[in-house]
């Protein structure tokens, strides 16, 4: 029997690549929805963000660099409302964490990418934070399917992004990968000046169905001003 799952394809953001810089803005790429912190199936309870020692470590280091952390993020993102604006409310969060990584520019230097996931049956929705120095403007004529939008007074960006589908030999142990579903995702600026860098809001389905537009620009209007310091920033 084999078991296939989805994760948005990893690649460097093309607005990066416009200016020779491989960076990656936002959280498309970063990795397998099956890696669990927090799994709720076993108890059919909503999974929580859950803080370990490692990932304690990192949120202290985020802080001290006055940045976000990925659990930070999570938090905002797993709303107890998450599945009716997606469209599912029977469901709930079966997995929620954060992550504290970095993308390596190509001078070497080192960009902070925090995030954080939250899984349900049909959806994945992931929240990322990119600290790199780029504008959204300009970044819709790189993108695909890409058209500027004005989000809670801020410059984004909604586009779309190919997944990979992994495919689990549950009996064989072999696995193998290939074009998956559409992922949409949206990008906005942490201020309404555009002063560089991102968030990015992505989902995709499990079944490879395009997400709704609709359903990620409601989860946006929700979650942002959620996000610590999103007020403060304007």
């Amino acid at each position: 029997m084999a078991e296939i799952v989805a994760a948005p394809e990893k690649g460097p953001n093309a607005w990066a690549q416009a200016i020779a810089a491989l960076v990656v803005v936002g959280a498309l790429g970063g990795g397998l929805y099956v890696i669990q912190k927090s799994d709720a199936a076993a108890a059919d309870k909503p999974a929580v963000c859950r803080l370990d020692d490692e990932d304690k470590k990192a949120a202290e280091k985020a802080h001290a660099a006055q940045r976000i952390s990925g659990t930070e993020l999570c938090a905002a993102l797993n709303r107890a409302d998450l599945p009716a604006l997606l469209g599912t409310p029977q469901e709930h969060a079966l997995t929620a964490y954060g992550s504290d990584g970095s993308v390596k520019m190509a001078s070497g230097t080192e960009i902070s990418s925090p995030e954080g996931t939250v899984q349900l049956d049909t959806y994945t929705v992931k929240l990322s934070r990119s600290y790199d120095d780029l504008p959204i403007a300009g970044m819709e004529g790189l993108l695909n399917e890409a058209e500027s939008k004005t989000v809670l007074g801020h410059p984004a960006v909604l586009y779309s992004s190919q997944t990979i589908a992994f495919s689990f030999d549950l009996g064989g142990g072999k696995s193998d990968t290939g074009p998956g579903g559409i992922a949409r995702a949206l990008v906005v600026a942490p201020d309404t000046k555009d002063g560089g860098g991102s968030y990015e809001l992505a989902i995709w389905r499990q079944d490879n169905v395009r997400p709704d537009d609709a359903a990620l620009l409601s989860i946006a209007q929700k979650v942002l001003p959620a996000i610590p310091g999103w007020a403060a920033a304007g």
